[in-house]
């Protein structure tokens, strides 16, 4: 296995990074094509840019030993002061995670979501929190072997 490293993204892994965003589109499609296009791009590069300069958004990427991305997490935090029914609790939000299709199971996200972890504990945060859809159980499993547990449950019916 290579050496892998995890830092703060910069400006040089977006490629890389949009690469990645359409391997996750892909595996949406295939489960949702009726909700997800087969084609298509998460965010403009400008977006990508801001999101990368914004403290609230910070975003890790798992790097091999030619500092090319392998893999990232996309976080968010998040608090609600002074919310009517919600206490003040800091929440990190993990919005994206992947790692390179081809790498799978390389305990690459592993290492990413524990880098994410720490950046919570640092951030003093109270819980980090996700969301999975149904029709990806391979990252279900992944969040579980974590010590996820389901918080909430989304339900739809089609019409």
């Amino acid at each position: 296995m290579e050496i892998i490293q995890i830092r703060k993204a910069e400006a040089k892994d977006l490629e890389r990074i949009d690469e990645l965003l359409e391997q996750v589109l892909s595996v949406h499609h295939k489960g949702r094509p009726d909700l997800f296009k087969s084609v298509g791009r998460k965010y403009t590069d400008k977006e990508l840019t801001e999101i990368l300069h914004d403290g609230q958004k910070p975003v890790l990427v798992a790097v091999d030993e030619t500092d090319c991305v392998v893999g990232y997490v996309f976080c968010l935090l998040q608090q609600h002061l002074d919310s009517a029914i919600l206490t003040d609790i800091k929440t990190l939000y993990i919005d994206d995670l992947c790692v390179d299709e081809s790498l799978r199971g390389e305990h690459i996200g592993r290492k990413l979501y524990q880098a994410a972890e720490e950046l919570a504990k640092g951030q003093g945060c109270y819980n980090i929190t996700l969301n999975v859809w149904s029709c990806n159980p391979q990252a279900a499993k992944f969040y579980e072997t974590c010590g996820f547990k389901p918080q909430k449950i989304g339900m739809e019916i089609l019409l």
